[in-house]
């Protein structure tokens, strides 16, 4: 899919206007399958505006985001200046904002972000570069925002504007509350916006209550603007933007009245939009298999009633009339559906043997399988998948846990630092393979932006890796099948991650080989906010592409589970594993066995209980609606999605 806005050789913009499957929309907006794919093409505009630019003589002059959103745009410019020769001569930049107050040495302040993405790799004159400065004093703040706006304005204004938007709808910091009238300014950030920022800071306690801020006025002025958001947890403020009404509440809709925006979203963004969501609501559909059960599914809650109970009526008074004349009746919906539903729910995650496989999610043979959880951290096994995790060592599977990083960074220096005491007062640190003592010394020095010395990274990951052997033995795994790979990617001592590399996906690869197993399960929770998630799921998927000619993989299927951030859909469910009572309580034994992660939990996301308690509650919500759709009643449910690779 392309962007439908084009430019033209005289660099005039095209109005983006309306399109038909989208009139519950009032900004322009184009879905791609993820935001690699899309930020190229966010890339290429940019570079078009710029050669446009340079073929006139004349400036560009662009306005830049920070956050998650931009990197990959920075990192196809860096690539096409250094790969295909596009030159930054004639750019200059305006970034929309800076926290307050901030150094430009801390490597948690925008400027030192833009030059670690974008400055350092190309050719752009350190003259034209405009970032706000954090360190002005504050009574000259006032002052110092005027001249950014008339930096603004002498250099002719902004040409083109990247913007991202917070979960509150802020563009810029632009918070809840601000004026379509406003200007750069100092502004005191939301709370949300700071929980957010918390995991860069880790921990609340140091994220900035102020920042400095272009306004919502400035940003309108742009020619061109265009809003990038990615992930699931962007997906209702998305919604709320592009289908609400206006309001200084969601600052980001002020951009309904920009007559050139567009929203570049990935698929997960833009999954609450009513097109993607309900699409029969919006006009005719191809009702594929899975529409057919999302639609249902949602016409069930709608009405409040069970599957078996809905009727014609129903069906055509919610847009489904169509879906009712091909399906015959209400009745042979609901009883395909039905099935359909019931058939995923099995108490053998590993196969049941000696038994009719056909209507199960998995395979009867080979009755006892080799099987490898994949975890990313040391302790999403548990939190998401600790009770089918049970039954399958309980089953007779030969079970391996595979944990993906140390976790480390999400070990608080107090914690450290309790271990580190007991154990100097313990062994000395004449015995001890780490000297404990530097590590105290080192902790009780350490200054807010200083990233964790290479003995102290090694204490917290051994506090997790033991807090990991602990949890599985309790659910009765062996030693020696746990294993840790310590992928070298995550191991920067930031929250910051270097990139994928050939080294973690051929470990990956490696243990893959080594147990050749009939099952995979991996976490397929893309929502994760520090994406390690996401980093640890591509390594999979480029393991297992390189393995795919192997012939242990022609019986190898894949399982993805999500994490503590959110949970399948009940249409996108393959495979639904009911629990006990008694086994959500030894899931919630196994998961209280990882106490670094339980009382101050340094990457909590938007979400403030305990891994423990979103886990449990999770569960037993897809088990209450398993059972208000009509099927059997569960104590609680852990749900899977087969992917095929």
């Amino acid at each position: 899919m392309k962007i439908t806005v084009e430019v033209s050789p005289d660099i005039t913009y095209k109005s983006p206007g309306k399109f038909e499957e989208t009139r519950f929309e009032k900004i322009h907006n184009e879905i791609f399958k993820n935001s690699a794919e899309a930020s190229v093409i966010v890339a290429r505009e940019i570079a078009q505006l710029i050669q446009a630019k340079q073929a006139k003589n004349k400036p560009c002059v662009l306005g830049l985001a920070t956050g998650s959103s931009p990197i990959k745009v920075y990192e196809e410019l860096v690539r096409m200046h250094k790969e295909e020769g596009l030159s930054f001569s004639n750019v200059v930049t305006f970034n929309l904002d800076e926290y307050y107050p901030m150094s430009k040495e801390n490597n948690q302040s925008y400027f030192y972000f833009m030059h670690q993405h974008l400055f350092n790799h190309i050719d752009i004159d350190p003259e034209n570069v405009n970032i706000p400065d954090g360190t002005v004093p504050f009574e000259d703040l006032n002052q110092y925002c005027i001249d950014y706006e008339m930096k603004i304005k002498n250099a002719g204004g902004l040409d083109f504007q990247l913007l991202g938007i917070g979960r509150t709808g802020h563009v810029g910091f632009n918070e809840p509350g601000s004026h379509i009238n406003s200007g750069t300014r100092i502004i005191t950030l939301d709370h949300i916006t700071r929980v957010d920022a918390s995991f860069d800071f880790n921990g609340i306690d140091f994220v900035p209550k102020r920042a400095v801020t272009m306004g919502v006025s400035t940003i309108l002025r742009s020619k061109r603007i265009v809003l990038m958001a990615w992930g699931q947890n962007k997906a209702e403020i998305i919604k709320r933007t592009i289908q609400g009404e206006i309001s200084s509440e969601i600052p980001a809709t002020f951009l309904q009245n920009h007559s050139n925006t567009t929203f570049v979203l990935d698929q997960s963004a833009a999954s609450e939009l009513t097109r993607n969501k309900t699409p029969w609501l919006v006009g005719e559909c191809l009702w594929t298999p899975e529409l057919k059960s999302k639609a249902i599914v949602w016409l069930c809650q709608k009405t409040n009633q069970s599957i078996l109970k809905l009727t014609d009526r129903d069906y055509n008074n919610n847009g489904m009339s169509d879906l009712l004349a091909s399906g015959g009746s209400a009745y042979d919906l609901n009883i395909n559906m039905f099935n359909v539903l019931q058939h995923t729910i099995t108490g053998w995650p590993g196969g049941k043997p000696n038994t009719d496989d056909s209507n199960r999610p998995e395979r009867a043979n080979p009755a006892k399988k080799r099987v490898i959880l994949f975890s990313p951290h040391p302790d999403d096994d548990v939190i998401s998948m600790g009770g089918t995790f049970s039954k399958l060592i309980k089953q007779g599977h030969e079970v391996h846990v595979v944990y993906q990083t140390s976790g480390n960074i999400a070990v608080t220096d107090d914690e450290a630092l309790k271990f580190a005491e007991v154990c100097n007062d313990f062994v000395g640190e004449d015995e001890s393979k780490i000297n404990f003592q530097a590590v105290i010394d080192f902790l009780k020095n350490k200054s807010e932006d200083q990233i964790d010395s290479v003995e102290v990274r090694k204490l917290k990951g051994l506090i997790r890796r033991r807090e990991s052997y602990a949890a599985v033995r309790y659910i009765g795994l062996k030693d020696e099948n746990t294993h840790f790979l310590d992928l070298p990617f995550y191991e920067t001592g930031q929250v910051k991650k270097n990139p994928i590399g050939e080294e973690d996906i051929a470990i990956v690869a490696d243990i893959i080989e080594k147990i050749k197993p009939h099952q995979v399960f991996a976490a397929g929770d893309l929502a994760d906010p520090h994406g390690t998630h996401e980093v640890c799921l591509n390594a999979i998927f480029a393991a297992l592409k390189r393995l795919k000619s192997k012939p242990y993989m022609r019986d190898c299927w894949l399982w993805l589970y999500r994490g503590a951030w959110h949970e399948w859909d009940l249409h996108e469910i393959d495979m639904a594993v009911p629990l006990s009572p008694d086994e959500v309580m030894l899931k919630r034994h196994a998961i209280l066995y990882h106490q670094s992660q339980k009382d101050r939990v340094m990457f909590q996301g938007n979400d403030s209980r305990e891994f423990w308690v979103r886990a449990e509650d999770r569960n037993k919500h897809t088990a209450k609606l398993y059972d208000e759709l009509g099927l059997a009643e569960y104590e609680a449910i852990e749900a899977f999605k087969r992917f095929t690779y």
